[in-house]
């Protein structure tokens, strides 16, 4: 292979590479994050639900065993 048909080769093969990239999306590293911290604060939250349902029911029925 000529140094002219190598050259020619590797430049369709950019190409070819280049292409293949063009209909894939960017990926927004501080979307990714704001969606992972409001995740979070969701499981938090519903954690604290159950862990208040869980304690509010204990404290009921003990209640309702003194009685």
């Amino acid at each position: 292979m000529s140094v002219r048909e190598n050259i020619r080769f590797n430049t369709e093969k950019r190409k070819e590479q280049s292409r293949v990239f063009l209909g894939v999306p960017k990926v927004n590293l501080n979307n990714l994050m704001k969606k992972m911290k409001e995740e979070e604060k969701k499981t938090r939250r519903n954690n604290l639900v159950i862990s208040l349902a869980t304690l509010s029911a204990a404290a009921v029925f003990g209640i309702i065993i003194t009685l």
